[in-house]
């Protein structure tokens, strides 16, 4: 989590901030994301869904991802509703972000390298990590409503 908010918080909060700039800038997240561009010629032209997917992603689940982090050190059990939250968040991104790109492949250099890793591979980290969490979370939610259901009914007495 701690990695996923450094990535969050301040990589693609860089690019929410400087999206309009990014074209000039010559900083090593500004060549990064000049780069990643070289896949998804949105991220140069401040494309509303992209800047919007990627502020979202930033202060949302940049700040969430810190602080489950803290509740997964301090075995908070609070950890996995809000794991939950930020994987769905994290998915349903990426499945818009996939979506609404794959309607118009213009975006993208004819270079299989740049779709096949950088579009495809990069974002699709994601996706089976945030479905690994969900997984993990609707699990971890469903035992201990379990575990409590079986108290109520000894306490019943059934």
């Amino acid at each position: 989590m701690c990695l996923t908010g450094f990535i969050h918080l301040f990589f693609e909060a860089y690019f929410v901030v400087n999206h309009e700039t990014l074209a000039s800038s010559q900083g090593l997240f500004g060549q990064l994301w000049k780069e990643y561009s070289l896949s998804d010629s949105r991220y140069l032209t401040s494309d509303a869904f992209v800047v919007c997917m990627e502020a979202i992603t930033a202060f949302a689940w940049g700040f969430l991802a810190f602080y489950i982090a803290y509740c997964i050190a301090v075995e908070h059990p609070a950890r996995y509703a809000l794991q939950l939250i930020i994987s769905v968040g994290q998915v349903y991104g990426d499945v818009l972000y996939y979506a609404t790109s794959l309607l118009d492949v213009s975006y993208c250099r004819p270079e299989g390298y740049y779709f096949w890793f950088y579009y495809f591979f990069f974002n699709f980290i994601w996706m089976v990590v945030g479905c690994y969490y969900i997984k993990q979370s609707v699990a971890e939610i469903s035992r201990a409503f379990g575990r409590l259901a079986e108290g109520d009914a000894l306490r019943k007495g059934k």
